[in-house]
C-alpha cells in the first residue's frame, strides 16, 4: 500500500498483550503516512504465525509475555524465519540481561515505552533502513557489559582457603602448613587461581580478591 507521495509504506505488526496498549500503539502509528499497521499479536506464538505469513518490514515487540514464547524467543524465531523482517524491542523493562538476550536474539533497537510518538516512529524509519536505535537504558547496559570486567572463573573450595590465606598475607610455606598439604600442591593452587582471576602476581590476586568480595 503506497501514502499520497506515492511512497511504499513501511509494514509495522505490533506484539503486547494488553489491549489497550496495542490500541494505543495503533493510533501512534497512525499519525503517520509513511506507516502501515498491518496486523496484532497478543502473544509470541501469534507474533511468530503472523510473521510468516505476512512478512511486515518491523515488528514492535513486548519482551514480558504469557505463553510459552517470550519476546525475546519469538524475536529470534522472527529473524530466523523472516530474514526481511526488523525487531524493535518495546518494553517497560531495562534489565541488563534484558537487553542483553533481546538484543542476542537480534533486535535491531530497544525502546521503553515511555517513548515519544515522533521517537517511536523514528525508530521503526530506522529500523526499516537497518539503523538500531536503542533507549538510554539499554545503552547504558550495554557501555556496562563492555567496561565490567568478566567474572573470574569458579574457584574450587581449596582455592578459596588458598586466596583467603593469599590475601592475609600468608607464604606458600605458611598456607601449606595450615592446610596440612605439600608447598608444591600449594604452588598449583596458587597458579590456578591467579589463571582463573586473570591476573599476573599473587599480590594482584589477592587485591582483586579482596575488591570482589571474594575472599
Amino acid at each position: 500500500m503506497a501514502d499520497d507521495g506515492g511512497e511504499k509504506r513501511i509494514r509495522v505488526v505490533i506484539v503486547d498483550d494488553h489491549v489497550l496498549v496495542r490500541s494505543g500503539l495503533e493510533v501512534v502509528l497512525g499519525m503517520f503516512d509513511d506507516i502501515e499497521l498491518v496486523a496484532q499479536a497478543g502473544d509470541g506464538d501469534e507474533a511468530v504465525r503472523l510473521c510468516r505469513e505476512l512478512s511486515p518490514d518491523v515488528v514492535l515487540m513486548d519482551l514480558v509475555m504469557p505463553g510459552g514464547t517470550s519476546g525475546v524467543d519469538a524475536t529470534r524465531e522472527v529473524v530466523a524465519s523472516c530474514p526481511n523482517t526488523r525487531v524493535v524491542a518495546l518494553t517497560s523493562f531495562g534489565e541488563d540481561r534484558l537487553v542483553h538476550e533481546t538484543l542476542r536474539a537480534g533486535a535491531i533497537g530497544y525502546l521503553m515505552k515511555d517513548v515519544s510518538a515522533d521517537e517511536l516512529a523514528e525508530a521503526v524509519r530506522a529500523a526499516h533502513a537497518g539503523r538500531s536505535t536503542l533507549a538510554p537504558e539499554a545503552a547504558d547496559a550495554l557501555v556496562r557489559s563492555v567496561s565490567s570486567p568478566p567474572p573470574p572463573a569458579a574457584l574450587t573450595a581449596r582455592e578459596r582457603q588458598v586466596l583467603k590465606l593469599m590475601a592475609d598475607g600468608f607464604t606458600n610455606a605458611d598456607i601449606a602448613e595450615r592446610l596440612v598439604i605439600g608447598v608444591a600442591t600449594v604452588k598449583t593452587h596458587v597458579s590456578s587461581i591467579i589463571a582463573k582471576l586473570g591476573v599476573s602476581t599473587r599480590t594482584e590476586a589477592s587485591s582483586l580478591a579482596i575488591r570482589r568480595g571474594l575472599v
